[in-house]
């Protein structure tokens, strides 16, 4: 403890009392020291829903994140080009980049024996370095998109580790997708393995997606084949991202995790095992999927929720702070997901073309209920010309 002693000694013998401004090198260094300090001394707790640790800050320096989703094929193609244009013309400063597709897929070629062995490596982009090397220059903050549960991929190699109907076959949705079983520590440790390595590339943060059962998981619970123990679905799901920020925040790296959006709004989903406050005491950042496409007749008291956005939008925040202010000193960083495509599948009269006015409308309401990061989805990756995205 030597070192934090003397740097608290120079920060405060320092003149213009820099240990008030977060923003000073020593004071920035000073919390970085005795973060990485606290989050050595949890490293021995063990994991529990029930008592998460400390929440102690990984990266200090970050900056406040105005995002972007980025495809793995637009990340290794022609499109980059135009993103990192609008980056560089706007207030937006950071990439989300598929790094573990929804189908399971790592997106670009490694030479990592373990992912090799349980994942199905694709170039989707093919110089995964140059790609790195080309955020960096344009001043990106990276954050890798790992799709956790869901894993098409992986239950195809190994059933064992998946949901098998009772015949035996592998189960599947609707879709044809199947997930991968949350009870188990090999998923966990697989999933952990290619977020270290996306931190080795760079990446700054690791954002987990379905980090979750399937949907409608509790109707099949009892009679789909899978290994379980006695931990309820909502406690392995928290138990999965603690352990996650455990092994992740010594590298200096933020856990961020997607959830539903009116998961803020409803009790816990216990049947696909997500908890909205659980989740949030145990990550630096969570990012609810808030898009108001998303919400049905009479959410927030609109009649059509996707053609009021900014109704909508400062609705959602106020059932997530409402839900989220009670974890206190565990409560992270709000970076929402908001929309910025039209949901013309919700029919004639119920949408509209959402362009500039209507993603200014959410940042809007989002900087009216006192959030200030956010990320915009659009799943082809273009996005509204003119937005003022201040």
């Amino acid at each position: 403890m030597n070192i934090i002693w003397a740097l608290l000694l120079l920060l405060g013998s320092s003149a213009g009392h820099p240990q008030q401004d977060s923003t000073h090198p020593l004071s920035q260094l000073f919390q970085a020291t005795v973060h990485s300090a606290m989050i050595a001394s949890q490293q021995d707790v063990p994991v529990s829903a029930d008592h998460p640790p400390v929440k102690v800050d990984p990266q200090v320096t970050a900056p406040k994140v105005k995002g972007i989703y980025v495809t793995a094929y637009s990340a290794g193609g022609s499109r980059m080009n135009q993103l990192l244009d609008l980056i560089d013309k706007t207030d937006l400063n950071a990439m989300v980049v598929d790094i573990k597709d929804d189908a399971g897929y790592i997106t670009y070629k490694t030479d990592n024996a373990t992912l090799k062995q349980m994942g199905k490596p694709q170039p989707f982009i093919p110089d995964i370095n140059q790609l790195m090397q080309r955020l960096n220059k344009h001043k990106v903050y990276p954050i890798a998109r790992v799709v956790v549960f869901k894993d098409t991929v992986l239950a195809k190699k190994r059933p064992d580790l998946s949901f098998k109907n009772p015949d035996g076959t592998l189960w599947e949705n609707g879709k044809g997708d199947s997930f991968v079983n949350p009870y188990s520590k090999e998923v966990w440790d697989y999933n952990i393995a290619i977020a270290k390595e996306a931190a080795k590339l760079g990446f700054k943060e690791i954002q987990f997606d379905y980090v979750r059962f399937p949907e409608g998981f509790e109707k099949r619970a009892d009679t789909l084949k899978y290994v379980k123990n006695d931990k309820s679905r909502v406690d392995t799901v928290a138990e999965f991202v603690q352990y996650a920020r455990k092994q992740l925040a010594p590298l200096g790296i933020r856990v961020s995790v997607d959830i539903f959006g009116y998961a803020a709004s409803v009790p816990a989903a216990e049947g696909i095992g997500q908890d909205f406050g659980k989740i949030s005491e145990n990550v630096d950042v969570i990012s609810p999927m808030v898009y108001p496409s998303h919400y049905t007749t009479g959410w927030f008291g609109a009649q059509d929720p996707d053609k009021e956005p900014y109704k909508t939008i400062k609705g959602s925040m106020a059932d997530t702070h409402k839900k989220l202010d009670p974890l206190k000193d565990r409560k992270p960083i709000i970076r929402p997901w908001i929309q910025d495509f039209t949901a013309s599948w919700l029919g004639s009269g119920h949408y509209e073309k959402y362009g500039k006015q209507q993603v200014q409308d959410q940042i809007r309401a989002l900087k009216d209920a006192g959030v200030d990061e956010y990320l915009l989805w659009n799943a082809s990756n273009r996005y509204s010309q003119g937005v003022a995205y201040k």
